[in-house]
């Protein structure tokens, strides 16, 4: 199959939904191999079922057990090797830092830094064995600004931001890029929810677009076509870097 990563084996955390799938989604019509790693199994298997076995698998687990890091790689191991990393999961979490207890906080490091870190580091040691791999880390807008209510939520991801750039400078060499990818405000379905249970989504919706200078919020596919840029060879001499994918929002 040909593609920007004909031949290539990847692994993508929070693979079912959202960024996520449409990240699986484009990998595989730009022909890789997939390993899809979630919490559900059941839209894991629907969506093997709907891209075929013989392009994905799927691992039913929590990026948080250091065991779902060591059997996702195992699986793309089976079929040479892994190539790619996505650390897309993660956990939302909106609250005021003055009623954020500390086991809010370690739930959602949990989930969004030590989870990450964990698969990164297990894909890592396959990578270097072999002298090349691409690793993205999917980060948020709140890596890097401020934004109200998001303060848990944004140390964690303010944490893979300085995890991509260590790790980057320590592979460098080694023929490992590690980059990331830092999303604004994006249709996902968890967005959507979110902006269903406002008072007025409509106007609550048209509020956030116009907070965004090009005036409306990512689609999943925007994303993902900048993580299959940082997976492939065309980033070859990139690493160490965030690529917002915002609209804009951190220039403003």
């Amino acid at each position: 199959m040909s593609g920007r990563l004909a031949g290539k084996i990847a692994v993508v955390t929070g693979g079912t939904s959202g960024i996520g799938e449409a990240t699986v989604r484009l990998f595989v019509s730009e022909g890789a191999r997939v390993v899809i790693v979630a919490r559900r199994s059941g839209p894991g298997e629907t969506l093997v079922a709907d891209l075929g076995p013989e392009r994905t698998r799927f691992f039913a687990g929590d990026v948080a057990s250091e065991s779902t890091a060591k059997n996702a790689i195992d699986l793309a191991e089976q079929w040479g090797g892994v190539d790619i990393l996505v650390n897309n999961a993660a956990m939302d979490w909106t609250s005021p830092i003055i009623e954020t207890s500390a086991s809010d906080v370690r739930r959602v490091m949990e989930t969004n830094f030590i989870g990450s870190f964990v698969m990164q580091r297990e894909a890592a040691t396959r990578m270097l064995a072999r002298h090349r791999g691409s690793i993205i880390n999917v980060t948020s807008r709140n890596a890097s600004v401020g934004v109200a209510t998001m303060g848990a939520y944004a140390a964690a991801k303010g944490a893979l931001l300085a995890l991509t750039r260590a790790a980057a400078v320590e592979w460098a060499r080694e023929g490992v890029r590690v980059n990331a990818v830092a999303p604004g405000l994006t249709q996902t379905p968890l967005v959507r929810t979110w902006i269903s249970e406002q008072e007025d989504p409509a106007g609550f919706e048209r509020e956030v677009a116009s907070s965004i200078p090009q005036g409306r919020m990512a689609e999943p596919t925007d994303v993902a076509g900048a993580i299959l840029f940082l997976a492939s060879d065309e980033s070859a001499h990139i690493t160490g870097a965030s690529l917002a994918v915002d609209g804009g929002y951190t220039a403003a």
